[in-house]
């Protein structure tokens, strides 16, 4: 037979490690491998390249300063740029899911060039009493801002499709809606996603600051401690036991959050942790200026030790950008780091600084590499095993690495949303050079050749875990 695509000469990472054999591909799944070159409408050439499973973003924001219509290009561009080949979004919605989620996914379903799937945020008793509606619409997880309320309640939502206007919104996520949020998660066998920090001990944390006329992001980081992360972690993590519910706390980036994490496992909670490529590679002692402005803010350069450390222990399950596909304009908008806007785009560049300071500087192997940034999130995330692995009848996504390849980032790279990138530069070695999904190249040598609309909303499993 004739085989639509052949990836030749490539080793593959597979989960006994990694093999020299030649891929075979057709109608969008991985169907065999052989030491042959069979027949095919495609040869791909992976001569001194690493195939592995096509990488998975946990968290990234997109469709907050611009519309779903738009961003699903520019930041699944970006995305496909990377190599990543499942982009999962933060969904925020300031209405009911039954009045206004439809329109998010009909406007999706159009313009993506690589899968995605979706998270809800939820920050009202309605939309607590609606989870199952988004279950019904293939969303199967929940997301949970602890550090929105009270003094610093203030969130954008997500834009109506094809609409420009900012949507600006006060929320209130009190103890007793996040306890309410997990009972109803774990009746429907589903993972909370937490935003763990105590927004009343961060809105003193911020007031007392800026009383003191403090400024920077030492100040940014001082304002929200460690130890009002460590609190949060504590309250829902109990939630979390009380109900037998899935706990995956995203942007984990300090010692202290850390060590709470271990003790709550201890204790029964079944717990994941989600990292990010800022909290292994900038400190407040190293970042000048406020476009590293996040929350949780960067921490010390202990502390990215720290993470790096838990990586290496296999402590930390994934890693996700927190992408938000914002502009400079909107960023610096205000003369410190309180007027600043938090968040920045991280999603093209994810994969090179994995290799660049992980792989390539032995803090972790290939194979860690692969379970941080696909098959963890795949099999927490009900994906598993369509996603997170090249097996035979997988999908075929697959991300070719080239572990020497030495390029360097600028922002007009990725071609997303944004204008600006925290490591404008910065010389990077081992680079994503063909991004594959389902079968198709959506990306080559730097160069987006697939098409928008090729990305489908990923077919999702109740999680195992959760039951």
């Amino acid at each position: 037979m004739t085989y639509d695509a052949v990836i030749i000469d490539s080793h593959i990472i597979l989960p006994q490690g990694m093999v020299d054999k030649n891929i075979l591909i057709d109608e969008g799944k991985i169907v065999g491998f052989t030491n042959d070159t069979p027949a095919s409408d495609n040869k791909i050439n992976g001569n001194g390249l690493i195939s592995i499973p096509g990488p998975i973003d946990t968290h990234v924001h997109y469709g907050v300063y611009s519309s779903i219509n738009e961003s699903a290009k520019t930041e699944s561009h970006a995305a496909a740029i990377g190599g990543i080949t499942t982009m999962m979004r933060m969904l925020r919605l300031e209405n009911s899911f039954s009045s206004s989620l439809q329109a998010q996914l009909d406007a999706s379903s159009q313009s993506h060039y690589i899968d995605y799937a979706i998270h809800a945020s939820v920050f009202t008793t309605q939309q607590v009493n609606e989870m199952n509606f988004c279950i019904e619409k293939g969303i199967t997880s929940f997301k949970i801002y602890m550090n929105l309320g009270g003094e610093v309640g203030h969130v954008y939502m997500d834009m109506s499709p094809n609409s420009s206007k900012l949507v600006a919104a006060k929320v209130d996520v009190t103890d007793e809606l996040v306890e309410q949020i997990v009972k109803t998660a774990a009746s429907l066998g589903c993972p909370v996603l937490v935003h763990a920090e105590d927004y009343e001990s961060c809105g003193c944390g911020i007031k007392t600051a800026k009383e003191k006329k403090q400024d920077g992001l030492s100040a940014w980081s001082q304002s929200r401690s460690p130890e009002f992360e460590a609190k949060a972690i504590k309250t829902v993590s109990k939630f979390g036991r009380d109900y037998n519910c899935v706990i995956y706390f995203v942007h984990i980036g300090s010692e202290i959050a850390l060590a709470q994490i271990q003790e709550e496992k201890k204790l029964g909670t079944k717990i994941f942790v989600e990292t990010c490529p800022h909290y292994l590679t900038l400190s407040i002692e190293k970042q000048k200026g406020y476009l590293a402005k996040v929350m949780p803010p960067i921490r010390t350069g202990n502390d990215n030790k720290a993470v790096w450390n838990a990586l290496s222990q296999n402590l930390i399950d994934t890693i996700g950008t927190d992408h938000v596909a914002n502009q400079l304009k909107l960023k610096l908008d205000g003369d410190d780091v309180w007027g600043a806007l938090a968040g920045f785009p991280g999603i093209g560049t994810v994969i090179p600084i994995l290799l660049n300071d992980g792989v390539n500087q032995n803090r972790i192997t290939l194979e860690q590499f692969v379970q941080f940034t696909s098959q963890n999130a795949a099999q927490i995330f009900g994906m598993y095993p369509q996603k997170g692995t090249l097996e035979k009848n997988s999908d075929a996504d697959i991300t070719m690495i080239d572990l020497k390849k030495e390029k360097k980032v600028t922002s007009d790279l990725f071609g997303g949303f944004s204008d600006y990138i925290v490591y404008e530069g910065r010389n990077l070695k081992g680079w994503p050079v063909k991004t594959i999904v389902r079968g198709e190249i959506v990306a080559d040598d730097f160069e987006v050749i697939g098409k928008p609309g090729h990305g489908k909303l990923v077919e999702r499993k109740i999680n195992l875990f959760s039951k």
